[in-house]
């Protein structure tokens, strides 16, 4: 089972993520989405009842979906 990662652990992740060149930080940062949505359940299409009760997390998300260039 995977360890369960805190906001702040997906925040370093991402700061670290953002410095590496273009194809690989687009993938990287897939990756981390990916991970975030079965970890925080972020449903599929967007659900504005969830975003109003997880602010925090969509937030991360959305910051790494508009990080991306793909």
């Amino acid at each position: 089972m995977a360890v369960k990662k805190s906001l702040a652990d997906y925040q370093r992740e991402y700061e670290i993520i953002i410095f590496a060149d273009q194809p690989k930080k687009d993938l990287l940062l897939a990756g981390l989405m990916t991970e975030m949505e079965k970890q925080f359940n972020i449903p599929f299409p967007r659900n504005r009842a969830w975003e109003k009760e997880n602010p925090k997390i969509n937030a991360m998300y959305r910051k790494i979906a508009i990080t991306r260039t793909l």
